[in-house]
């Protein structure tokens, strides 16, 4: 089920069979994953699929039920928070509005007792690597919502964890400055080279980000590969409506064919009940040739995305399909489309 990123070394973190229930309610469950030196995972689920709680499990603020964190072959869940070379970056930044930049990134050595010539050294690094030196001296109202972000980077960078737990850090900024942040983001995470776990409910920046993704549903793993394989190959029906549209066509497959309404094409699956997912970009308007699986139907339905429209069509036999297309001015009259066999991947079914 995972595609893994490991260093010759091993993981940097191991989770294994981490469990945690608040009263009756299961939050997680028999949650185990590798994290590598260097990797940048999304935890990726919607709200109330224990992303957060993980998140938080990680950086010792909770404690599991049960289940083991193992960072460089030792026990990090019997370490205090304070103790662990692990560092969260919140939703709300939490800076501190009467002290500079400087001095809200550096408060922690401070309370630390580091010494203060170590401290303006280690200061003015993290801000070189946020590319927020210039705005030392100022105070955080007078500087940007994302400049406000790197700021709270820098402060968690300081402090020269192995690993950084971003708990939805993006979600307060509109969304251009979110996307520009997300590349933002992803390019300081090379630069430093430590891992980031980054939490999200949001699916595109998962795929954006991330080299590879771990998708909770109900506080279970349900798939964990890279934003590639995930889009291309979801493993059940969940992942892939979750990771952006698809058609979900249940045939009856015999003898190596599926059957599904009139459609019928090669399958490598064995006899019975099954479920296929087709993106809505792999079904296309047919061509000349003869060279997919082809239906007929209306446009019953269009959703302008700028360079692409969604189109929902029903097909004579009641068939409904999605199609991603380029944009035109109309749609008229009955269309023709096709798919090729291959784009149909199968998937188990989600309960």
């Amino acid at each position: 089920m995972a595609s893994t990123i490991q260093s010759a070394s091993g993981p940097l973190l191991s989770i294994r069979n981490l469990a945690k229930s608040f009263g009756q309610n299961a939050v997680l469950r028999d949650i185990s994953l590798d994290v590598a030196e260097g990797e940048f995972l999304t935890i990726l689920g919607e709200s109330g699929s224990g992303k957060t709680t993980l998140l938080r499990i990680i950086a010792g603020f909770e404690s599991a039920d049960s289940g083991e964190l193992i960072m460089s072959g030792q026990r990090l869940d019997r370490l205090p928070s304070y103790k662990r070379r692990v560092n969260t970056v919140f939703q709300h930044y939490a800076l501190f509005p009467h002290l500079s930049v400087e001095d809200n990134v550096g408060y922690g050595l401070s309370v630390a007792k580091v010494p203060r010539a170590e401290i303006a050294a280690r200061v003015e690094h993290a801000l070189a690597m946020v590319k927020m030196s210039e705005f030392a001296k100022s105070k955080p109202s007078k500087i940007s919502g994302g400049q406000q972000q790197r700021i709270a980077l820098a402060r968690a960078l300081v402090n020269r964890p192995r690993m950084l737990l971003l708990d939805e850090p993006l979600s307060a900024l509109d969304a251009n400055l979110r996307r520009q942040m997300q590349g933002e983001l992803k390019s300081l995470q090379r630069e430093v080279g430590i891992s980031f776990i980054f939490v999200t409910h949001d699916q595109e920046e998962a795929m954006v980000m991330s080299d590879r993704i771990a998708l909770l549903r109900f506080g279970a793993l349900e798939q964990i590969a890279s934003p590639r394989e995930i889009y291309r190959r979801p493993a059940t029906s969940y992942t892939a409506q979750f990771i952006g549209h698809t058609n979900l066509l249940r045939a009856e497959v015999n003898a190596g064919i599926a059957y599904c309404h009139s459609l019928q094409w090669p399958v490598k699956v064995p006899d019975g009940p099954a479920l296929f997912s087709l993106r809505p970009e792999n079904v296309r308007i047919a061509g000349i040739q003869n060279s997919g699986i082809r239906m007929r139907g209306q446009v019953r339905q269009r959703a302008f995305h700028g360079a692409t429209e969604l189109l929902q069509i029903e097909c004579a036999d009641g068939l409904q399909l999605s199609m991603r297309s380029a944009s035109r001015s109309e749609w008229t009259g009955p269309i023709e489309v096709e798919f090729d066999p291959a784009d149909a991947t199968p998937v188990r079914e989600s309960k």
